[in-house]
């Protein structure tokens, strides 16, 4: 198998799409994603964007199905007292994560995003939604990379649940190409890409259902859940949460139960709002040895949990400003869940 030939800086958008079409076509949709993805980062271009997004979906395909790990979940000793661990960045490590994880459910990385970036994506976020509504039924390709909608076969399409999202406040990543390749970018100089990997044990791959650009609203009804509830079971899953406004002060935060579960537990019932949510009275019995904390976070600012960390997001009368976050949800391969639409990284 040859290699693809190394980054030429200078080549032109032409080149790059011709060169990532002559891998996609034989077989190495990986290889042309890493291509143009490299060339991006380098020099920001509109058309890498758009096709980009569409060889992670294509990509998909070339990944092994073999659990890179032999057991899940990997154990560690239960936590002590019930908190939620704090992990600097420096300090940000698979092995770290995975001990706040297994002992208390969720792991808090206090300024994991730089200011400079956080205010590009608050920007990018609030442009995006703007064209979205300037463009209401009719196209959305006329906007470079900005909107542009991921192409899927209806049935694929009808999985994304794009009015709920929208009617929920936010966008999905895979609608925004700029903003999708900005979030790998992003993650990657923070070192995200190599702890996913690691603590997956396999190349991470993004749901697009799942990955939401996120401007929160202040009222309606929120409730407790978990999101292997409805994601499936036996999943091997990473959220990454990261907050681009100081929130849990005058803006919507977090509420979570700092302790492991090992299972889905009972939803539907205790005063549940919907049926795949935990009621108020079943958390207050669970959360017994381990009391619901509301942590208070400032812009870039990352939560990282899985799909058995019981939570929600809080509001309050007090919660009255805007809060813009990235949720973005990364799989193993092998343990993919099916109604995903999947992004590989």
């Amino acid at each position: 198998m040859t290699s693809p030939a190394p980054l030429d800086h200078a080549a032109s958008t032409a080149d790059l799409l011709a060169e990532a079409d002559r891998l996609a076509g034989a077989g190495r949709a990986l290889e042309a994603v890493d291509l143009l993805h490299a060339a991006n980062v380098a020099r920001r271009d509109p058309e890498l964007e758009v096709r980009l997004a569409v060889l992670r979906h294509q990509a998909f395909g070339e990944l092994p199905t073999e659990p890179g790990l032999a057991e899940w979940p990997l154990t560690s000793d239960p936590g002590e007292s019930a908190h939620i661990p704090m992990i600097a960045p420096s300090e940000l490590t698979a092995d770290a994560v995975r001990r706040a994880i297994t002992a208390h459910g969720s792991a808090y990385v206090p300024g994991l995003i730089d200011a400079e970036t956080v205010r590009a994506f608050v920007e990018g976020i609030d442009h995006v939604l703007a064209l979205r509504k300037e463009m209401e039924g009719r196209p959305l390709e006329d906007h470079e990379s900005w909107l542009v909608s991921l192409p899927l076969p209806q049935e694929q399409a009808a999985t994304l649940a794009r009015k709920w999202v929208a009617g929920d406040g936010g966008a999905l990543m895979c609608d925004s190409p700029r903003l999708l390749d900005l979030v790998f970018a992003t993650y990657e100089r923070v070192g995200l890409k190599r702890l996913l990997t690691d603590y997956l044990g396999e190349r991470p791959v993004l749901s697009a259902n799942k990955g939401t650009l996120r401007r929160a609203r202040v009222e309606g009804k929120t409730d407790w859940h978990q999101d292997g509830n409805f994601l499936g079971r036996d999943l091997r899953a990473l959220n990454v949460w990261v907050t681009l406004t100081d929130c849990g002060v005058d803006a919507p935060t977090m509420d979570l139960v700092p302790k492991r579960f090992d299972t889905i537990v009972e939803s539907g019932t205790g005063g549940a709002i919907f049926d795949w949510a935990v009621g108020p009275d079943t958390v207050a019995e669970l959360a017994a040895d381990a009391p619901p904390v509301r942590p208070v976070f400032k812009a870039g600012d990352c939560m990282l949990f899985d799909d058995l960390c019981l939570h929600r997001t809080a509001l309050a009368p007090e919660f009255v400003n805007t809060r813009h976050a990235l949720e973005s949800w990364f799989f193993a391969p092998s343990a993919y869940p099916a109604g995903q639409v999947p992004l590989v990284w």
